[in-house]
């Protein structure tokens, strides 16, 4: 009886074991949960610069308001400027944790994809690696398997993977179908996953209900608000959000809804991490990814993307979490790829998606804990 107890409770504790996540039962993680969060063709110059003097004019920016707008960002130096801009990134993922893409300190983070624009830059984040056959953002659903697919396969995360966007194509990118990734993009899938809280039968409403000024892009607060809802019921292990508003008004040439969009991505954040940080189940068990999918031009060019804008290419990476030093905004470091985000989503988390994908760039150095790090002056 005693023997035939003993083998019972191994049993137990292997299949508790096998119900946890990969990262849960290792030592050399303590990240049990991954947000990702994109902000399409947020420019790098704004995160270490903040608004840029030049832009905040009505002949360059095409800004309605320049004395609202100077009073809000204008500040003496840069330093002031982005605190005011990204009050968050600065006042506490800077702080906490870890900020990639400073060209000016030598801290480059690129694409690797020559395109520059949208699909290919969140296809190379999500799988790794460059497909060429990628040449479009109407490209149709992703023959690549992403991190997000290949996670929600293994029995740790299945059905705890999940994905808000504001832009219809992520449901391609994804490939949703397939995948059984849930995936709420644009306007045409409702944008909820279906928790049957008050707030969903409220989004439900505005969704079917609010003016669609981009027909392929809904607004940024219907989607925030929404993956929090999710956040809050489903408890997924890996949450991917993607804001678009930033991209649209860039293109728009409207330098001060740009930058107020870029404002309230911060602010999303914020609320993002507050939840996290109020939940006993993600609190120090959760990191915070948070880059763009591609970078703009200069100047003049600072609305425009694509392969033959110079610095389109130059992006931005922020991250916050329990298995990441706070090193700050790192300065004098090799060359951080767009790449390099899918199989740090999956180090942070205990596996390796480098095995399962050969073509994908190895994880961020530095981010987790089981990586060499160089000395770092902190912002």
């Amino acid at each position: 009886m005693r023997i035939r107890s003993v083998v019972l409770l191994f049993v137990a504790i292997g299949i508790r074991a096998a119900q946890l996540p990969a990262q849960a039962r290792s030592s050399e993680t303590r990240t049990q949960h991954v947000i990702l969060v994109m902000t399409d063709g947020f420019r790098w110059q704004e995160v270490f610069g903040g608004a840029e003097d030049a832009l905040l004019t009505r002949a360059a920016g095409n800004v309605a308001d320049t004395m609202g707008l100077r009073r809000d960002f204008g500040r003496g130096s840069g330093a002031e400027r982005r605190a005011a801009l990204l009050p968050f990134i600065w006042g506490t993922m800077a702080v906490q944790g870890q900020l990639f893409g400073d060209s000016a300190r030598g801290s480059v983070a690129q694409i690797t994809n020559p395109l520059k624009f949208s699909y290919p830059g969140y296809s190379e984040t999500f799988t790794g690696h460059v497909d060429p056959r990628i040449d479009s953002n109407e490209h149709p659903a992703n023959t690549n398997v992403t991190v997000f697919e290949w996670l929600n396969r293994q029995p740790a995360f299945r059905g705890r993977v999940a994905a808000f966007a504001t832009w219809d194509a992520f449901s391609r990118i994804i490939n949703a179908d397939r995948s059984g990734v849930p995936v709420a993009d644009g306007w045409t899938r409702g944008g909820v996953t279906g928790t049957g809280t008050p707030r969903e039968v409220l989004l439900r409403e505005l969704f079917a209900t609010t003016v669609r000024y981009w027909p392929d892009n809904n607004w940024d607060a219907l989607t925030h608000q929404a993956a929090m809802d999710h956040l809050a019921v489903r408890k997924p292990h890996v949450l991917f959000i993607g804001y678009g508003e930033t991209d649209e008004w860039a293109h728009a040439g409207r330098y001060d809804l740009y930058l107020r969009s870029v404002h309230q991505v911060d602010a999303y954040l914020a609320q993002l991490w507050a939840q996290v940080q109020s939940d006993p189940q993600y609190r120090d068990r959760t990191t915070l990814i948070v880059t763009t999918d591609h970078g703009r031009g200069d100047g003049p060019k600072w609305r425009d993307h694509g392969k033959d804008v110079v610095g389109a290419e130059n992006i931005w990476m922020a991250v916050l979490g329990p298995d990441t030093p706070a090193l700050g905004a790192r300065s004098n470091i090799p060359v951080v790829r767009q790449a390099q985000v899918a199989a740090t989503i999956a180090a942070l988390l205990g596996t390796d998606w480098q095995a399962a994908e050969p073509r994908a760039a190895p994880p961020i150095p530095g981010v987790a804990p089981d990586r060499s790090i160089a000395p770092s002056t902190r912002p």
